[in-house]
């Protein structure tokens, strides 16, 4: 991965371009076709830092929501690459504003969510047979917005190339009951990440503590 980001750097990003393919394409055409934008929801799954530079095959703009890294001479370097795919890069801190701005300009959200969440920023929701925080973030945005969330993902193939399975957009249920159709939705995504990692398991950043924080009772709780 390494390797292939500081080609990404040092080379043309067309030389990336020649090395990813996309499935699915179709999804992300009727949804954009049909709403004018969407939530894509991604994760740390193969090349991920590619996603945006195969974004570019899809002929649509894209904003993505990340969180600053801790070393800073590392997110200057991962801000001056993924700007090179002339992504729109939005801080996690303060999102809501920029990521509704974004959809409301017909642009593509994506958000990685295979991370431990926070209780207060989380739900628990079933990953790989155990109860894992899950932010909310992405469920609340479509619902309040209407917007589909498409799963995309990207793994690398021992040929050296990467290729991009985009999936049809999540059902949304029923919003009543928000709280209940929040949880439902994630547990929709969380379902969507799980069948993606169980593809290629040995390309999922393992050494994320998935399911720190623990459901209430629990004497591991964080």
């Amino acid at each position: 991965m390494i390797i292939e980001l500081a080609a990404l750097l040092a080379r043309p990003l067309e030389d990336t371009l020649r090395r990813i393919r996309i499935d699915g394409l179709e999804h992300v055409h009727s949804v954009m076709d049909q709403h004018g934008r969407a939530l894509l929801l991604t994760a740390h799954l193969g090349n991920w830092e590619l996603l945006p530079v195969a974004c570019r095959l899809t002929g649509y703009r894209l904003s993505v929501v990340l969180r600053p890294l801790d070393a800073p001479w590392l997110d200057r370097l991962a801000t001056r690459m993924r700007e090179r795919s002339e992504v729109d890069l939005i801080d996690k801190r303060a999102a809501l504003r920029p990521v509704m701005r974004a959809l409301a300009g017909g642009a593509m959200v994506g958000i990685l969510l295979d991370q431990n969440a926070a209780r207060r920023e989380g739900v628990f929701v079933p990953f790989f047979g155990h109860p894992a925080s899950t932010s909310k973030s992405l469920a609340v945005l479509a619902l309040r917005t209407g917007s589909p969330i498409v799963p995309a993902f990207i793994h690398r193939e021992d040929t050296g190339m990467h290729r991009v399975v985009v999936g049809a957009p999540l059902a949304l249920p029923p919003s009543g009951d928000v709280e209940a159709a929040v949880a439902i939705l994630t547990a929709r995504c969380t379902e969507a990440i799980e069948a993606a990692i169980r593809t290629a398991p040995d390309q999922w950043l393992w050494m994320h503590d998935r399911w720190r924080t623990r459901p209430p009772g629990d004497r591991r709780n964080v």
